[in-house]
Order: structure tokens, then sequence, then C-alpha cells
């Protein structure tokens, strides 16, 4: 009689080093929801949408969907030459308003404004507009106003004083000019 040897065979498991190449994988892409913005909106978030945007194309309708007086006036203060700010260059000695609070004038917390409301008063800091002006008055009424301005709007009017608005967004003369063809440069003092 014969017998018959059992054998067990055991697998090797595969090692983790594998030889094989796997597909090459795509950079994964994320798309970024761009922030829409509201009906009536800051002069601080137009710049901050025109400044995400990659596109020219995409800035230029920005600009022109939401063209305000305010919004070229700042414009035309900061990149035109021929304006000469009467401020003194710098920071500004203003205590900002939290952006969440109230104006509530019985506390001595003075009534909310914007860049778009105060612009017919900007022509007082600027050379040719009220050289009258008292230099102390002048300092005095810039820092009520940004004192009644939104912090990002207080900080948009101190950097273009300073002619420094290309610092924080990338926004450029050019841009502008091809956005308001109206924009007259030059010849202002």
């Amino acid at each position: 009689m014969t017998t018959a040897k059992k054998t067990t065979t055991t697998r090797k498991a595969k090692s983790s080093t594998s030889t094989r190449k796997s597909p090459a994988r795509k950079p994964r892409t994320v798309a970024v929801k761009k922030k829409e913005l509201p009906p009536n909106p800051l002069v601080s978030e137009i710049l901050e949408a025109v400044d995400s945007e990659r596109v020219k194309a995409k800035k230029l309708d920005l600009l022109q969907k939401h063209a305000t007086d305010g919004l070229k006036t700042i414009f035309i203060w900061n990149f035109d030459e021929t304006v000469v700010s009467l401020l003194p260059d710098g920071t500004v000695p203003y205590q900002p308003l939290d952006g969440n609070q109230q104006a509530d004038p019985s506390k001595g917390m003075p009534q909310r404004t914007t860049i778009n409301a105060s612009a017919n008063k900007f022509f007082n800091f600027v050379k040719g507009g009220n050289d009258a002006m008292n230099k102390i008055k002048r300092e005095g009424m810039f820092i009520n106003m940004l004192e009644q301005l939104h912090p990002t709007e207080a900080e948009i009017l101190i950097l273009t004083k300073d002619k420094a608005l290309g610092s924080k967004y990338n926004i450029t003369k050019e841009l502008v000019s091809e956005a308001y063809p109206d924009i007259r440069w030059g010849g202002r003092s």
C-alpha cells in the first residue's frame, strides 16, 4: 500500500513594494467658488473681488459693473500723478470702530458711512481742492471720516492718500484706464 504524502502549500503574500507602476495621477484641481458681491457693495468688497480674479476680462467686467463715483475718485487720487495729497504720509492716529459695532450718537459712536457716500468731501484733502482750509482742520476732518468708515474702507482711504493702493490690490492704472475710458488723467493740481 502506498501512502500519499499530504503536501501543503502556502502562498506567499505579495510584498508591498511592487515593481508595477501605478498610473500617473493628474494633479487635483479644486474649484474655488468666488464670493458673490452684495447688491450695493463697499469699495473694499469690489477691490477684493477684482484682486481675486486672475483673468483681465473678468477684472474689467467687475470694475465696469460696479462703477461708482467714489470708486473712480479713489482710483484718480491714487493713480493720477498730478493729484497731490495735502495729508501727511504714513499711519494715521485714529480709532477704528469694530466692524459689527452699530452707530449710537448718544453713546458717542458716530454714524457709519462709506467711501461712496464720502467721496464728495475728498477734494478737501488734495491740492487745488480747498487750499484755504487749515492743516489741522483738514487732518481732523480726515480722521473723523476714517472713524466713521468700515475698517476695510478706512484702510483703502489711507492707502490711497499715500498712493499705495497697488501694494495691497493687484490693480493698475492701465486696468483702470481700460475699465473707465471716461477718466481724464493729468492736469488736476
